[in-house]
């Protein structure tokens, strides 16, 4: 049976795991990575989360996946071409280390800008981000054994934030910050 999906409370310390991760990703990517930011829920003081440090890095371009493929190789993580969804590369941790998931997409593109989106909106709207909170704890309740069910469950909250971070980006001219490492 698969690892049950888990929400932890909020955890200051994955601040200082995704620094020290995007220490060493930016040492290794260079140039190739346009921006590295700590995207997903750990990424949003406060908020409870499955204790995973997503990244993101965005590139110039996905082709030829080499051009960062190497790098993260060679940092020991696992390239994971079954990846169905075609707008990222997607990459794990290295064995035996923190859980860690590295989504490569191209800079600018919407599969980009949307969860830099959603994670600024929830930074900027702790009420919304407990409402994401009582939702992930419901969803993972139901679906303890079930990533995909869980995944889905959240599927209608998710899309009502990003409705509500796309008016909130509207009024207030919204754009990224600074890349995070």
């Amino acid at each position: 049976m698969p690892n049950p999906v888990e929400i932890a409370d909020y955890d200051p310390d994955w601040a200082g795991a995704f620094a020290d991760l995007g220490v060493v990703l930016r040492g290794a990517l260079g140039d190739a990575a346009v921006r590295i930011d700590h995207i997903g829920s750990t990424a949003v003081p406060g908020l409870a989360a499955k204790p995973v440090i997503d990244i993101q890095v965005s590139v110039p371009s996905l082709e030829p996946v080499d051009t960062f493929r190497g790098p993260l190789d060679r940092l020991g993580y696992i390239y994971r071409a079954d990846n169905p969804e075609r707008t990222k590369r997607y990459f794990r941790e290295p064995p035996s280390q923190r859980r860690t998931h590295i989504h490569v997409r191209r800079l600018g593109s919407f599969s980009e800008q949307f969860p830099l989106l959603f994670r600024d909106y929830l930074r900027s709207h702790p009420p919304a981000a407990a409402e994401y909170a009582v939702v992930k704890r419901r969803c993972a309740a139901l679906f303890r054994h079930d990533r995909q069910g869980y995944v889905e469950a959240k599927d209608s909250f998710v899309w009502n934030v990003i409705q509500r971070a796309d008016a909130w980006a509207q009024r207030t001219g919204w754009t990224p910050g600074p890349s995070d490492a």
